[in-house]
């Protein structure tokens, strides 16, 4: 019999609690890659949203809890546009109200002649006429939500658009929306003279960093934000999931190690005299041991191809949620199943160590004598 082929036997003899221990580790990596996939999405789409407009990156206000919470006055998206580094920008400002049976419609105002230096890619008609309070361009998921098409009308907060334009960015968050004319979300939002953000294109030659920084020394209540690691200086939503994703890792290891270490004890107290018997005829520490880890990665190698299907299907069990789909675009990487992986082996490491080091020191004596 092969070594592989007798470790295997093992793990059969008790395929109740076999099954179970599988089942307990696989919950466990069933989380970790939900989770994952959740967490990267949203990172994905919010890291979409900051390079809008081909910007280089967006000033927003310092401290604030959440990106759509961020208030620039107008008077400072001002002295902003005026530097001479900056070649252009975009100030927009983020509402999110809920239309149709969409609780997260986002609809972002810009001026129309801010929306003509970077227009969206359009499915349907024209972008935003210069000076219009009344237009509307509907992301293509959005319109076809609300059953729109150019030339419909649609009303945002007791407010009535006329469709002119539908457009698709490849970002679930905003083909689910809306932009409009800065001033009429202003005035829908009640947040009049201010916006969420200012977009900035720097002027060519220049090191957007540099310029970012500058723009943060001169302006000690503003921030800039140009990618997702940066993005924790205006939006705390992401480093919070972050932080619960490698909470339920750390915590997927814990629950799952202690359910192997309860298998792998009890296989090893069943199997004492056997164990007796190879180390009578010759097996070393050693090659106990490895049969011991053997075991254990292979009940977590099969857990976590159970796991990773579970937490795929689970991901896409979320999605079939509205409210969800309409802002959550899930990211399948090799990096989440890598990690599944590397916190079962983890898993198979710290619950097979007591077992295998017991089983390491019984002598061969002791144990033929075990009843």
């Amino acid at each position: 019999m092969t070594f592989i082929a007798l470790i295997t036997k093992n793990l059969v003899r008790q395929p109740v609690r076999t099954a179970l221990t599988v089942l307990g580790i696989s919950i466990g990596i069933t989380t970790v890659v939900a989770l994952g996939v959740i967490v990267g999405g949203m990172k994905a789409t919010t890291s979409q949203i900051l390079r809008a407009y081909n910007s280089d990156f967006i000033v927003a206000r310092k401290g604030a809890a959440d990106l759509s919470l961020s208030t620039v006055t107008e008077q400072e998206a001002d002295e902003i546009a005026r530097r001479p580094d900056v070649d252009h920008t975009i100030r927009a400002l983020f509402d999110i109200t809920q239309v149709g049976d969409n609780p997260f419609f986002a609809t972002m105002g810009v001026r129309p002649q801010d929306l003509a230096l970077a227009p969206p890619a359009l499915v349907a008609g024209t972008i935003l006429s210069a000076g219009t309070t009344e237009e509307i361009l509907l992301g293509d998921a959005g319109a076809a939500n609300l059953h729109a098409s150019v030339g419909s009308t649609v009303e945002l907060q007791g407010r009535s658009f006329r469709v002119v334009g539908i457009y698709h960015t490849g970002n679930t968050y905003q083909d689910n929306g809306a932009m409009a004319p800065l001033r009429a979300v202003q005035d829908a939002a009640g947040k009049a003279n201010t916006v969420t953000g200012v977009y900035v294109v720097v002027k060519a030659g220049l090191d957007p960093v540099q310029v970012a920084q500058s723009i943060r020394d001169d302006s000690p209540l503003l921030t800039t934000v140009a990618n997702i690691s940066e993005v924790s200086r205006v939006d705390q939503g992401i480093v919070l999931m972050d932080a619960l994703d490698l909470a339920i890792t750390a915590l997927a290891v814990g629950i799952g190690a202690i359910g192997v270490m309860n298998t792998m004890v009890m296989s090893v107290f069943e199997r004492t005299r056997e164990i007796g018997i190879l180390r009578a005829v010759g097996w070393r520490g050693s090659r106990i041991m490895r049969m011991i880890v053997g075991e254990s990665l292979i009940l977590c190698l099969i857990a976590t191809v159970v796991g990773s299907a579970l937490g795929v299907a689970a991901s896409r069990a979320v999605l079939m949620i509205p409210a969800v789909q309409s802002v959550l675009d899930p990211q399948y990487t090799v990096n989440i199943f890598a990690r599944a992986l590397g916190v079962a082996i983890a898993v198979a490491l710290v619950g097979a160590a007591y077992p295998a080091i017991r089983a390491v020191r019984l002598a061969p004596m002791e144990a033929l004598r075990h009843e």
